[in-house]
């Protein structure tokens, strides 16, 4: 397997400052509606990366399922890896990799808990099955079994088979508080476009156009 031939030409487009909001999470918006328009895959999938005490990062994907002036918001089970990791160390990195349309965008922040409100208001929405799968996944704990994991939910199943599906106290929100948001567009040979926001001291953004 010859991974090093592997290599593809960077052409969809080009970034320039002009082309720039003042605002990152107006501009973020802006680029989400457009991956959205132009099909990208999963476009709201994003790469949470987290550091424990031990300061070993980790990784997984999990869907944005907000965002606004506040910073951007998914939602996990509070006994998860990634949620026991943020209680040692809340500050995260987002990462949406939208390779379909050789764009990136890069998210520096804290992490902080959303209100149980709006956990249970997101939470209600779910499709029922989402909502018993949350009730019955010890998620990121050592599982004896496929089976016995099912088993689980169907005992969730009969035990909630009539009425609403109340919020579990171990799940909920997370909402990420940017510091630093960059974007990156593919350009050819390599040399590709990026602009860092960073956050000033008193609330404004600074922006900076990076060496790709």
């Amino acid at each position: 397997m010859d991974l090093q031939s592997i290599r593809r030409e960077y052409l969809r487009g080009s970034l320039t400052r002009e082309d720039l909001l003042d605002d990152p999470i107006k501009q973020f918006q802006r680029w989400m509606e457009e991956a959205i328009r132009m099909e990208q895959t999963e476009p709201t999938a994003m790469v949470v990366a987290t550091t424990p005490r031990d300061g070993q990062p980790s990784q997984r994907v999990v869907l944005l399922k907000g965002v606004d002036e506040r910073g951007f918001t998914f939602f996990t089970n509070y006994e998860s890896r990634k949620a026991r990791e943020i209680a040692v160390n809340s500050r995260v990195s987002l990462h949406f990799p939208w390779l379909s349309i050789e764009r990136q965008v890069i998210i520096g922040g804290v992490a902080e808990k959303v209100s149980v409100e709006e956990s249970r208001a997101y939470f209600s929405s779910r499709p029922r099955e989402s909502q018993l799968g949350a009730w019955a996944s010890p998620q990121s704990r050592v599982l004896e079994s496929r089976e016995s994991m099912l088993a689980q939910f169907d005992s969730i199943s009969k035990k909630f088979k009539d009425g609403e599906i109340p919020l579990p106290e171990f799940w909920g929100g997370f909402r990420v508080r940017p510091c630093q948001i960059e974007f990156w567009q593919g350009g050819a040979r390599r040399l590709h476009d990026r602009f860092v926001y960073t956050l000033q001291a008193g609330g404004d953004w600074n922006i900076e156009r990076l060496a790709p």
